[in-house]
Parts: structure tokens; C-alpha cells; sequence
């Protein structure tokens, strides 16, 4: 396998504001979806009375809404957590399979590979509901396998689509997309190229899975599969650890519903992590939510055990919505912070992101400044050149280097505070309305691409040294240059802490 899933070898659990910092990057996750696709329709109404013709109640329908289920709910689950997912499935010539194809058209974030197959019905679902009751449900399917000419088309659109991938998910619902013709193709290539594969499964023989590199089946599932009870932490990880035989891949994430999530890994002592819900309203959906939030985290680079930690802080939110309902990558990151960090954790932003907000603040006529440095640690220098820089805007940018910037610049002793814990300290700070890393040297690229009105430094520098100065200053900008206090730097702190007694 080209991706690591190796436990990170730190002695404490990561902090919410490390996890946070992995959600940051679900932008680069690239995940391909395969398996079965459902559109989800609903018919809502109101109910007054029984029928004469019958003892059941009469629906007058008032609205009527269809969503992505299945493998197209779990690419829609990935999109809204701000990764990018290719879909694979079947659809047929008819007017489910026209609205599955409108639905994931106009979702950003999802990459059709559907296959059109004639006289094979798209899976669908009809729910009639009065309020949150569910009345009657409808399911119009088939399960019988694809033939020749669907495994052939399938596989081509997977053939397609493996290059921009980096994981893979089989989201199998046992509609007959995932046949053995496929299933086999998929996982002998899947190894081949070397990717990732999660595998969601509904058979009862886990062998049909053999070479997923993780699988994620639930109590129930994992129940039927093992005949070993999981209620308990410790039959959780028998349960898993025959499953992971019966697979022979690396991990099996069990799912137990309020009881958390129980990972088990090869040569390695069991994971279980409680669950995070605060409360539950309808769990439909939530395996769908887990998947996709374990693949967009594996694909941005996590290491297993992190990424089941968010897998089941996401599951956590979803849980708590009524009806199948996707997260937002904003409402993971508050769910990840106590209420005091969240106002400050949403000052810190990606460049994408900090465009939008940039865009939004010029839309309504405030005036933008930035500042950048590496604010290791803060000293009451800093809290001048701050305030100063806001009294000269109506909204601050701070840029701070990242890590790997301040090594260059100052030496492999510094810095003192990773990024993540300086970016958290400086979104506190009351001047500061925003704050980004950029990986540069200089902060060139981000001034290009934020376009600020002010441009604020230190008066250790002069206007024409101000990386960015000109720029600033040729669409109307100006650059402010705050006047220092004596005695008062990072290094010059550090050099005291540092010096020997006498």
C-alpha cells in the first residue's frame, strides 16, 4: 500500500486542536466511490383521517424532495466535508436515474462516473411522512447481479477515475452492483495500483472482502459474520480481530452505535473510542457519514487512529440531526473545540477559505490590513504592532509561517510552538479577525491573493524592504510601519531564557 496507516507513536491522545488541524486539509483528499447508488425521495404531507376504504391513514401530500442515498449519500458526505469524491454506480434509463444525475451534477465537490444500464431500474426509495412518522415506504430495485456488459462499464468508469484517486469505498447495500464479478475485479486492482480501500459491507461472509484494507461493519453486521456478540468492549475485539482474518487487510472499524467505535488493528491493542453524540435523533444515514469522514481524513493524510477519532466525532453530529443528513467540515471543526475555542477557532482559516471571507468583508465596504511574522511567542511588541495594525483597518489578517518556513529562517531550534498552538494563540488575540499559514519564505503569494488595503510591518523596516509594499501600493493601498518598542523580541527573549546563570 502507497499510504501509511501506522498509529502515530505520540504517548498522549491528540488534542481537539490537532484534529481540527487535520480537517483543514480535507480539501486535498481525493476519494473514489464505488457501489450501490439510491435515490432517496420524500413525500411529506398531513394526515386528518383513515380511509373508508381501508384501516390506514390518508396522506395529503404537501412537499416532495429526493436526496443521494447509498454510495451517492456517502460521496455527498465527503463533498460537504470538503474533500472531493468521484461516484461510480449504476443508474437506468428512467426518471430516478435522471434526478440521481441532476443531484450530483449540481453538488460541488462530486465527480460523476455513473453508468447508465438499460432495462435495470435506478434504486430508489419512497418514504410518505406526516411530521418525523414514516407511513409507508416504497423500494423500487433490483438485486440481481450486473451482467457482462454492466461489469464491463463499471470497471472502465473505476479504470477511469483510479488515477485522481487516492482511497477508495466500497459502499455496498446489497443491490447487485457489487456482484462477486465485481467486487473481485475491484479489489485485485484496487491492491495493484496500491490505493486504499475501505470497504462498508452488508454480506455475511466477510471473506468476500478479502484484501480490503479496512473494513467498517457494524454491531449487527460484524454479529452475523463472526457469530461473536459485540456489546462489550472485549467481544468487540474478538469480533473484529476474526473479521480482520477473514480479510486479510489491516483494520476493522466496528461501529456500535451509542457505545462508540471499536478499531482493531493488526498486531496492535484495540481502539475503542466512545461515542461523541450529545444527542440522537435518528441514526439514519450515520454509517454513510462515518465512512466518507474516515476516508476524507485517511486521504488527507492521517494516520488510522486519528482518523477514526473524527470518523466518530462526525458520526456524533450526524446522529444528532432528524433524517439522513450530511456534516459540514465547519460543524466538525466546532464539535471538536469546547465553546470558549470556538469563536477562536474559526478565525483561522485556509487561503481558499480566507479569500471567501475576504471577498464577503469587501462586499460590504471594510477596509482589509495584514500583518505576517512567525509570532513564536507573543511579547508586548507584538500586542503594539497588533493594535496599531487594526486601528489602521476595519478587519486584520495576521499570516503566520508555518513550521517548516521558520526552520529556514531561524534555525532548527525553532519554533518554540508548533503552528497550530501560534495560530491558536493569535486568534485569540482581540486586534486579530483572521488569521492563515502560508508554507513560503515570504507571504508574497497570500498578499497576491488577498489583495489587503494595508499593509503593516514593523519600523525596523522601511517601505521599500516590505515584501508585498509595491504590490499594495499599485492598487491603491497603503503600507504602515509601527513604531517598535526597545527591548522587546522573540529571539532576544529566547537568548535571556536560554543564557547561563551567574
Amino acid at each position: 500500500m502507497t499510504h501509511s496507516l501506522a498509529a502515530t507513536s505520540r504517548l498522549q491522545p491528540p488534542t481537539d486542536i490537532e484534529l481540527a488541524a487535520i480537517v483543514r486539509n480535507f480539501h486535498s483528499a481525493r476519494v473514489l466511490v464505488i457501489g450501490d447508488v439510491i435515490l432517496d425521495r420524500y413525500i411529506t404531507g398531513s394526515v386528518h383521517r383513515l380511509s373508508p376504504e381501508a384501516p390506514i391513514p390518508v396522506l395529503r401530500p404537501a412537499n416532495n424532495h429526493c436526496t443521494l442515498g447509498g454510495a451517492a449519500n456517502v460521496a455527498l458526505n465527503i463533498a460537504t466535508l470538503g474533500g472531493q469524491a468521484i461516484l461510480v454506480g449504476v443508474i437506468g434509463n428512467d426518471a430516478a436515474g435522471d434526478e440521481v444525475e441532476r443531484l450530483v451534477t449540481a453538488t460541488p465537490g462530486i465527480a460523476s462516473g455513473l453508468v447508465r444500464i438499460a432495462n435495470r431500474p435506478t434504486t430508489s426509495k419512497t418514504r410518505f411522512m406526516t411530521g418525523s412518522h414514516q407511513l409507508l415506504r416504497l423500494d423500487e430495485e433490483t438485486t440481481a447481479p450486473l451482467d457482462q456488459d454492466g461489469l464491463t462499464a463499471v470497471m472502465e468508469a473505476v479504470e477511469r477515475s483510479l488515477e485522481a484517486s487516492a482511497v477508495i469505498v466500497l459502499s455496498d447495500y446489497a443491490k447487485g452492483v457489487l456482484c462477486d464479478g465485481v467486487l473481485d475485479a475491484i479489489l485485485s486492482r484496487a491492491n495493484e495500483a496500491g490505493r486504499l480501500l475501505i470497504a462498508d459491507p452488508k454480506r455475511p461472509d466477510f471473506a468476500a472482502y478479502r484484501g480490503a484494507t479496512i473494513l467498517t461493519p457494524n454491531e449487527h453486521e460484524v454479529r452475523v459474520a463472526t457469530r461473536i456478540e459485540a456489546d462489550h468492549d472485549a467481544e468487540a475485539d474478538r469480533a473484529g480481530r476474526v473479521a480482520l482474518d477473514a480479510t486479510g487487510g489491516e483494520a476493522v472499524l466496528v461501529t456500535r452505535s451509542a457505545k462508540g467505535l471499536t478499531l482493531v488493528c493488526r498486531d496492535a491493542e484495540a481502539l475503542h473510542l466512545p461515542t461523541r453524540a450529545r444527542e440522537v435523533a435518528d441514526v439514519s444515514g450515520a454509517g454513510d457519514t462515518l465512512v466518507a469522514a474516515l476516508s476524507v481524513a485517511l486521504g488527507a493524510g492521517a494516520a488510522l487512529p486519528e482518523a477514526a477519532m473524527l470518523a466518530n466525532a462526525t458520526a456524533g453530529i450526524s446522529v444528532g440531526k432528524q433524517g439522513t443528513a450530511t456534516v459540514s467540515r465547519q460543524e466538525l471543526l466546532d464539535a471538536l473545540h469546547l465553546d470558549d475555542l470556538v469563536a477562536t477557532d474559526r478565525k483561522v482559516a485556509s487561503l481558499e477559505d480566507a479569500k471567501e471571507i475576504v471577498a464577503d468583508w469587501r462586499r460590504r465596504g471594510l477596509k482589509v490590513g495584514f500583518a505576517n511574522g512567525c509570532f513564536d511567542l507573543i511579547h508586548p511588541g507584538h500586542v503594539r504592532l497588533l493594535s496599531e495594525a487594526r486601528a489602521a483597518c476595519d478587519r486584520l489578517i495576521v499570516a503566520l509561517n508555518t513550521d517548516a518556513s521558520v526552520k529556514r529562517l531561524k534555525g532548527p531550534s525553532r519554533p518554540l510552538q508548533n503552528e497550530m498552538a501560534r495560530a491558536t494563540v493569535m486568534a485569540s488575540m482581540a486586534p486579530v479577525d483572521l488569521v492563515t499559514l502560508f508554507d513560503e519564505d515570504t507571504p508574497l503569494e497570500m498578499i497576491q491573493a488577498l489583495r489587503p488595503d494595508v499593509l503593516v510591518k514593523g519600523s525596523d523596516y522601511t517601505v521599500d524592504q516590505v515584501v508585498g509594499g509595491d504590490l499594495v501600493q499599485g492598487w491603491g493601498g497603503k503600507v504602515v510601519l509601527v513604531t517598535l518598542r526597545e527591548g522587546h523580541s522573540t529571539t532576544g527573549t529566547i537568548r535571556r531564557m536560554t543564557a547561563p546563570a551567574v
